[in-house]
């Protein structure tokens, strides 16, 4: 599961490595070193050009673009938006049967960009103390999670009222080392499966809901890090250092304070 992660580039770094235009509108937010669910945060989607009317022009190129989305997906038939915080996640294996899920893996697909993420193994005989460990690449590129979004207008607003864009992170069995922190994670795509996964034309993209292989999992860096990271009201680079394992007496009510991410 994913319930917490890092994302610090800004829309210029994110515009050249997955190679799109900025549609953010100057509203994505600064480094952000513990996003979690509710936040508004940047995206990557592909879609073909729109007429006036809102109708895609099949004949025309489809175009990449960075797009802001609140975490915690919303279904288009949702009656309330606060059914987003139990769609933070969405698992890999059952998308296809999910009403909530299914309309949206065969054509809203996106990529989340990250710095990495974050995830926490029981420790102490599995009595509570949770210790925290970060994810991510070692040259410093960004992961890309598969993501599914929907636009939801509230059926009691106006007419005129602007839509809310949600998303959700596919999650995926964890491969090779990760599992001995936790037995998801969140599916991270590599490059070459990107065009693939966000292609508008492309309906059954169930082939590339597969773990990711396990050598390109081994080239991923694990380090442990503060429980600060536990609060969501901390947020800095110091987060996503490499620290040794703390006393059991935690500070900032860490442990009160961890985030439980709901099962899907």
């Amino acid at each position: 599961m994913c319930g917490r992660y890092a994302a610090t580039k800004d829309p210029a770094a994110l515009m050249r490595e997955f190679d799109a235009l900025d549609g953010t509108d100057g509203s994505g937010r600064g480094p952000d070193y513990n996003v979690a669910p509710t936040k508004d945060v940047v995206t990557v989607v592909q879609r073909h050009p729109r007429d006036a009317d809102g109708t895609p022009l099949a004949d025309e190129p489809s175009v990449r673009s960075l797009r802001m989305m609140r975490w915690g997906l919303v279904p288009f038939w949702a009656k309330d938006p606060s059914v987003g915080a139990k769609m933070i996640n969405t698992r890999a294996e059952t998308a296809q049967e999910k009403p909530a899920f299914r309309k949206a893996l065969s054509r809203r697909r996106c990529l989340v960009p990250a710095d990495g993420w974050y995830e926490w193994k029981a420790a102490d005989g599995g009595k509570g103390r949770k210790e925290p460990f970060f994810t991510t690449t070692r040259d410093g590129s960004s992961l890309a999670f598969a993501g599914l979004w929907e636009t939801w207008r509230d059926p009691k607003g106006e007419t005129d009222s602007p839509p809310l864009i949600t998303f959700s992170i596919i999650t995926t069995d964890a491969v090779g080392p990760l599992a001995d922190i936790h037995h998801r994670m969140p599916l991270a795509l590599p490059s070459d499966r990107w065009a693939g996964w966000l292609d508008p034309d492309r309906t059954d993209a169930t082939d590339l809901l597969r773990p990711p292989e396990r050598d390109w999992v081994d080239t991923l860096e694990l380090r442990p890090v503060s429980t600060r990271v536990n609060s969501v009201r901390n947020n800095g680079p110091e987060l996503v250092e490499r620290a040794e394992p703390e006393p059991t007496d935690l500070d900032d009510g860490a442990t009160g304070a961890l985030f439980e991410v709901p099962k899907q």
